[in-house]
């Protein structure tokens, strides 16, 4: 490291420049008296040691060092949405579905808006930017050579017409006109990456995939038989028959090794995996030698050429040693590409995975987010006794580096992360997964899909892991702006609420749920009503638990034109009859009494005992009398018990003594005083 070192000589060079400057009175005397002064102890004391100053180097900034430092100092606002949506109440979302809806809506937008550029480029003519800046122009999509020539095909391949080129080729060879081989493979590039159709905004990027096969065992054992073509099954473009690929492939005079690599990364990616291994046959039968990114292709496609867990393996191993006969040099995606094959190889795979990360790091190549996601899924899919060693280390390795995207696998990391960790039940690793995860730029491999799913999954393990009062303050900080609570987070929460004792933040939470949505959830408005209405609570709770049995009583009732209320069970309907009667609303409670016989549903003992109850301290013995009728027209046993409360808990009058008398019992009760205090069936559904 270089520095510039002044010493003591320089004092006096500094004091006669300073002498020429002619500077104010009261600076003159300053630098007088600060130089006389230095150069005093350097001459009185020669043998002292001469001070130096030492200059910094200087430091190089990048172009966006200052917008970094300034964001730096921005925090995340747990009140605001994403900053992808607009900041507007009707433009925000309220869920998980409105959110992915609300970001498709967005993107079809900007394809909307290209597609007019494209088919109707003569209204896009005129720049009217100072300075102009041809990146976010329009770009040129029509063709400006004319006739039929190979620069005219060229062109036309360059902007990427697939039919227009297929037909200009044509015209070519009828013609007699010789294409070059380098004119011809591209051609071939642009049939085999777009599956010999037309682009278009509205095509989704190249399908997945299938998802991981059933792992039967860990020992060598046999697939199960299914159709190796799996991946014909997507909604993508799909490798046919015969196509314009394969006919120009034929017809061409000579063929390089350009030109097989071709066809072979085409029909791997549109599903014709064994056309592709022939090809690669025909290649080597040729004395080509296969680039790396073909080799690529055909690793990923070993699970669909053969059937048993070890023949796969065998020939992703005779893959990797047909690249170093051809002295090939593997790359990042190479030992990915393995990795993705094991992952559907069973036990083998988790024999050989760790094998080929020792290879990577014998040739000094570092794994990627991919890597590490499939050696996840090798070790932690389909096995039943699962340890936390693999992902500790997995996770030790990602929290000490800021990665960037390398491989399109990359961004499913932290969601297969966190499913482990919700497996295995570990707070700890979900907690250094985060760590991981706000690591310098690990947080944009999370769109905003898997930005939900991480966060869901991370929320539902916090609540059955953690205190109440760490799950409570997560939910404020991540609702709404990390992630949108789908139902089973909800229903994870008011589990964790019921565990810890604290009902009364249930309110809170049925307020979020209909903000949410999700008030219409006939799993969720049986949870709610259920917890509140289990046990007694003082009476401010028992009015806002009542408040809120109010509110799901209005979605069971019909609101307007065009929506259809929900139907009652006997459960919520006896649930919300307790919240009434605990909460002294003794008139309400009556008419969802009446409502059991609407809906052929009979009331539990638990629910007439707190009608019961409410209408003593009410002072309503009408509503006690009408109870008991109800109880004796259901034929229920316990309507002799509850004659006989009446009768000792209210002051009835001559009159309502007389009705309480006339009520006429079921014979089946009446012979049975001594099972009186049995209860009835709960909920007859």
């Amino acid at each position: 490291m270089a520095a510039r070192r002044v010493g003591g000589g320089c004092w006096q060079r500094a004091l006669w420049l300073g002498r020429r400057c002619r500077l104010p009175d009261w600076r003159e005397s300053c630098r007088s008296s600060w130089s006389s002064t230095a150069l005093g102890k350097t001459v009185d004391n020669p043998q002292e040691t001469q001070e130096e100053i030492v200059l910094p180097r200087r430091k190089t900034w990048g172009k966006l060092a200052v917008l970094q430092t300034l964001a730096s100092t921005v925090k995340r606002d747990p009140t605001a949405a994403h900053y992808m949506f607009q900041d507007d109440p009707f433009l925000m979302p309220r869920n998980a579905v409105n959110s992915r809806l609300y970001s498709l809506s967005k993107e079809s937008g900007r394809n909307a808006a290209k597609y007019i550029i494209k088919n109707f480029p003569q209204y896009f003519d005129k720049t009217f930017a100072e300075p102009n800046v041809p990146c976010l122009m329009p770009e040129t999509l029509t063709p400006r050579t004319e006739g039929v020539s190979e620069e005219a095909l060229r062109e036309r391949i360059h902007l990427r017409m697939v039919k227009q080129s297929v037909d200009m080729f044509d015209q070519l060879l009828q013609a007699g006109t010789p294409v070059s081989l380098e004119t011809t493979n591209s051609l071939l590039d642009l049939l085999c990456f777009y599956g010999d159709g037309e682009p278009s905004p509205e095509k989704e990027q190249e399908e997945k995939e299938g998802l991981e096969e059933p792992e039967v065992n860990a020992s060598e054992q046999k697939a199960p038989k299914r159709q190796f073509q799996r991946g014909s099954q997507s909604s993508g473009p799909r490798w046919r028959e015969n196509n314009h690929a394969e006919r120009i492939f034929k017809i061409m005079p000579e063929r390089n090794a350009h030109s097989y690599c071709t066809m072979i990364r085409g029909m791997v990616k549109h599903g014709a995996y064994s056309k592709a291994y022939d090809m690669y046959v025909d290649l080597l039968n040729e004395r080509h030698k296969a680039d790396v990114h073909t080799f690529n292709a055909l690793i990923r496609a070993v699970p669909y050429l053969r059937e048993r867990f070890v023949e796969r393996w065998e020939l992703a191993k005779d893959f990797l040693t047909h690249m170093a006969q051809q002295k090939v040099q593997p790359t990042l995606l190479t030992f990915n590409s393995v990795l993705k094959s094991l992952r559907r190889c069973g036990g083998v795979g988790r024999t050989m995975s760790l094998l080929v990360l020792k290879e990577m790091e014998a040739l000094d190549i570092e794994p990627s987010l991919a890597s590490y996601d499939h050696l996840l899924s090798v070790y932690y899919k389909g096995v039943d006794d699962q340890s936390s060693e693999i992902i500790s280390e997995v996770l030790n390795e990602v929290e000490k580096r800021s990665f960037t995207a390398q491989d399109p696998d990359d961004a499913s990391f932290f969601t297969t992360a966190m499913q482990v960790c919700c497996d295995l039940k570990d707070i700890n690793l979900a907690y250094q997964l985060n760590k991981a995860l706000e690591k310098g730029d690990n947080w944009k491999f999370l769109d905003v899909d898997r930005l939900n799913i991480y966060w869901s999954k991370f929320f539902s393990l916090l609540c059955m892991m953690e205190q109440i009062e760490v799950v409570l303050k997560w939910y404020k900080e991540m609702s709404s702006s990390l992630f949108y609570p789908i139902p089973k987070n909800i229903l994870d929460l008011l589990q964790a609420l019921d565990a810890a004792n604290q009902l009364e933040v249930i309110p809170s939470v049925w307020e979020d749920v209909k903000q949410l949505g999700f008030s219409r959830r006939q799993d969720l408005l049986e949870e709610i009503l259920s917890l509140m209405s289990r046990d007694k609570h003082p009476s401010e709770i028992q009015l806002a638990f009542a408040k809120c049995a109010e509110e799901i009583k209005a979605v069971h009732e019909p609101a307007g034109q065009g929506q259809v209320p929900l139907e009652w069970t006997g459960s919520a309907l006896g649930h919300v009859v307790v919240l009434f009667s605990r909460a002294g609303r003794t008139q309400d409670a009556w008419k969802l009494m009446e409502c059991f016989q609407k809906i052929n549903r009979i009331p539990s003992d638990k629910v007439m005992d707190e009608f019961l109850t409410c209408a003593k301290q009410t002072n309503c013995p009408d509503e006690a009398i009408k109870m008991v009728k109800l109880a004796a027209s259901l034929g229920l046993l316990s309507s002799q018990r509850l004659k006989s409360r009446t009768e000792e808990e209210f002051e009835l009058s001559e009159t309502q003594k007389k009705a309480l008398e006339s009520i006429k019992w079921d014979g089946d009760s009446s012979d049975s005083d001594s099972d009186s205090t049995d209860s009835s069936d709960s909920d007859r559904e």
